[in-house]
């Protein structure tokens, strides 16, 4: 496990967490942050991949306005990370997640790759699966923006993973998308809040988690080990 730096097409370097497999990976897996940039928890959820058997690459794609940006799931840090998201184009966003996933499926030796997304992230795991190249499957876990993009039609196979409790985004803006977009989008409802994987937040709930983890896994298993 260690950061090494990647470079988008119009020349931007930024940082990646990188997280190999054992062995030979069976595909790889992009990570995208949520607004508290690739702090210790992205790290461990892009660890985890790696532990089975996908080679992951967490990019910092706050590195666009401040280098290394990383904070806890205070009051304080949620404004904070709010006013940067605001401040980012999502052009260069976009630049930033191609240059990764390419740098995934050459350091995966060729496979296949997914990307999986968290709060922001869940954002940019909805729109890359509508406009970003070479990927196989997005996973989006509760993309509180997803609603401004509803009429970007996702390419590839997604998941939609969303609290019940939630209100960025409700779950009626996932079954509207999973509706829209049947034969591309499945939608999976938790009893629990916004940031339920988290086991940083409050909000953490653990047998939501364990859940949809065990679904995403399955989901990458199919399309990019299958």
């Amino acid at each position: 496990m260690s950061t090494i730096d990647l470079t988008a097409a119009d020349g931007h370097r930024f940082s990646a967490w990188k997280a190999s497999p054992a062995g030979k990976p069976k595909g790889a897996v992009v990570v995208i942050q949520e607004i508290f940039g690739v702090n210790s928890h992205i790290r461990s959820v892009a660890d985890g991949y790696a532990a089975d058997g996908y080679l992951a690459l967490a990019p910092a794609l706050f590195d666009r306005i401040e280098r290394h940006y990383e904070t806890g799931y205070e009051a304080a840090d949620i404004a904070a990370g709010r006013e940067r998201v605001a401040r980012l184009d999502w052009t260069q966003t976009l630049a930033d997640v191609a240059a990764t996933i390419a740098a995934a499926r050459d350091y995966a030796d060729g496979a296949r790759v997914g990307l999986v997304g968290y709060c922001w992230g869940g954002t940019v795991a909805w729109r890359a699966a509508s406009l970003s190249d070479g990927l196989a499957a997005s996973a989006s876990y509760y993309g509180g923006m997803i609603g401004q993009f509803t009429g970007e039609a996702p390419r590839v196979p997604v998941q939609l993973h969303l609290g019940a409790k939630d209100t960025t985004p409700t779950p009626e803006t996932g079954e509207a998308l999973a509706s829209r977009y049947a034969d591309r989008v499945e939608l999976f409802v938790y009893e629990a809040g916004h940031g339920f994987n988290c086991d940083q937040r409050a909000s953490f709930d653990p047998h939501s988690a364990a859940l949809a983890r065990e679904r995403v896994l399955a989901f990458f298993d199919r399309h990019l080990a299958g």
